[in-house]
């Protein structure tokens, strides 16, 4: 059988012109999901941790894009300086590769040497008009230093988007159930999924009802770490990854769990689309910067009720039983008690998809940008 040639569903940005338009595209969309977040933030028990967390990691890949721009800057102009272009998936999500993500992460481990190896900014600039002057051409050598020093103090900064971004706890205060105290947390991560290449925020209401605070638990808290990152899959069903977590830690209960898609985005320009979003982005003519599209799903499972289970031969342990949708189609498909889709996008796409009315996107919430950077929702 011959090998698949996954390169087809990529695309290098070898042109400077085509990855700025590509970064100011990205840009202009990521400065609008911090409003989207107040809008879709869940009506729950996670409410009061949720737009925070979002923000948080929303924050991350917007300075993620940043670097990257940076980094890149100079593609197409000094090729035999930059070791290769970047790649964007155009099939899936729109967004850069999972590798992207990976070279930026070995980039960070060794951000020391390179700034000190590196001229300052303020030196850079200088040698910039010295050679401006004397040499009256383009300081394409200069401004390739200039973007990568600027690239690696960006990584410096820290607050990333990281191919993984590993679990942070925030406690939510105690309650008492059948006489017995216990503390309730919000476990929040995310991951750069691997095969689908889309950003994915992770949340996690628990009860812990182990003799030590979860945070402070120097064996449990490691294991939740690991735990949770290792199944932070989209292959996985939401159903899944609860129940294998309410199975290995005994003392620690899930209550609700969250998983939220930023992605794919679609762009006439940048990604090839199938379906009914291919003729709308090509029609809409909305200008510079208007043809995108950026879906946002939002996955939730939550408890039901709790069985109480024998384990060895006095113990007892609680099972928690999740609600599914058994005969809802898509809801038993992903494992999820309710699955919401969203669809981010300015206006005039927004106008053609109404015009046009296709069934698949009757159900879905619009998110519009207007002309003026306000947004509206719609069903």
């Amino acid at each position: 059988m011959p090998a698949t040639d996954l390169t087809l569903d990529h695309r290098t940005l070898d042109d400077a012109i085509a990855a700025r338009r590509y970064f100011a595209k990205f840009g202009r969309i990521l400065g609008h999901l911090d409003k989207v977040a107040e809008l879709v933030a869940g009506r729950d028990r996670l409410e009061a941790v949720e737009l925070d967390v979002l923000r948080h990691y929303l924050q991350a890949l917007s300075a993620t894009f940043e670097a990257l721009s940076l980094k890149y800057l100079m593609s197409g102009r000094v090729s035999s300086l930059l070791p290769k272009a970047m790649d964007i998936d155009i099939t899936d999500s729109g967004f850069p590769v999972y590798a992207e993500l990976l070279q930026m992460a070995n980039d960070a481990l060794q951000v020391d040497q390179h700034m000190r190896s590196l001229a300052t900014t303020a030196e850079l600039k200088k040698d910039m008009i010295r050679h401006i002057l004397n040499e009256l051409e383009v300081p394409l050598k200069l401004q390739f230093a200039m973007s990568q020093r600027l690239y690696y103090e960006r990584l410096a900064a820290r607050n990333l988007f990281w191919a993984q971004n590993h679990p942070e706890i925030i406690w939510l205060g105690n309650k008492t159930v059948s006489g017995r105290e216990r503390r309730s947390y919000a476990i929040h991560w995310a991951s750069y999924d691997s095969q689908v290449n889309i950003p994915t925020i992770y949340l996690m209401l628990v009860d812990d009802t182990g003799r030590t605070a979860l945070p402070r638990d120097e064996k449990r808290w490691p294991e939740v770490q690991s735990h949770l990152m290792a199944q932070s899959l989209l292959a996985l069903k939401m159903v899944t990854i609860a129940q294998g977590f309410d199975r290995d830690f005994d003392d620690i209960h899930p209550k609700l769990f969250r998983r939220i898609l930023v992605g794919p985005m679609y762009s006439h320009n940048f990604t090839r689309q199938n379906g009914p979003l291919e003729g709308i982005l090509a029609d809409a003519h909305g200008g510079a910067g208007n043809d995108w599209a950026l879906a946002w799903t939002v996955e939730t499972l939550t408890s039901e009720r709790v069985e109480t289970k024998k384990k060895g031969f006095f113990g007892k342990v609680e099972r928690q039983i999740f609600k599914l949708d058994h005969f809802g189609g898509t809801e038993a498909e992903t494992g999820a008690s309710d699955v919401r889709r969203a669809l981010i996008l300015p206006q005039r796409p927004y106008q053609v998809l109404e015009e046009r009315d296709p069934p698949g996107f009757r159900g879905v919430r619009k998110y519009v940008v207007s002309d003026s950077g306000q947004i509206l929702s719609y069903r």
